[in-house]
């Protein structure tokens, strides 16, 4: 794998919104991680040639550290955030169930597989998420009502990010 692959994995990663990827092949093991916009990316790539062992660090952008005069202050929480957390509490939460591109539809002319406010069942088809050429479709677990859709049509998703929002009752 050479530099030019190494760049393009990254972007393809910081894309994708994934948090954590590791990436183990013959002789090379390549770990990326992102954080959050206070936290910059950093990427880390381990290359175990011919018995002996290099570790190479590249950051990305250098980390942002919030200066220690700051301390440690906590952000108010706003009243319809508190009510919002509380309604969503009742509800299940969908996640993917692996990294890839999720999709509503099951091609660009099909209607969407669910709607908000749809009823679904236990095993029905939700939405597809493609990852490495291969589409794989996401079946319910539980029974209930369709409440949000938490994930736009096209988007990057990442393991155990939310996707919908049910109502069991």
């Amino acid at each position: 794998m050479d530099l030019k692959e190494i760049q393009n994995l990254i972007k393809f990663v910081a894309k994708s919104g994934a948090s954590e990827v590791k990436l183990e092949m013959d002789d090379i093991k390549i770990t990326i991680k992102t954080g959050s916009e206070d936290n910059r990316e950093t990427t880390y790539i381990q290359q175990y040639p011919m018995g002996g062992q290099m570790q190479q660090q590249m950051p990305q952008q250098q980390q942002h550290q919030p200066s220690q005069s700051q301390g440690s202050q906590e952000t108010p929480v706003s009243k319809e955030a508190a009510e919002q957390a509380s309604n969503d509490s009742k509800y299940i939460t969908i996640k993917s169930p692996i990294i890839g591109t999720f999709y509503r539809k099951p091609s660009p002319d099909k209607a969407t597989f669910v709607e908000v406010g749809d009823s679904i069942k236990e095993g029905d088809v939700l939405c597809i998420i493609e990852a490495m050429k291969l589409f794989n479709e996401i079946e319910s677990e539980v029974s209930g009502k369709v409440v949000k859709v938490l994930v736009d049509d096209s988007s990057p998703v990442e393991f155990d990010q939310p996707l919908f929002l049910v109502d069991p009752s």
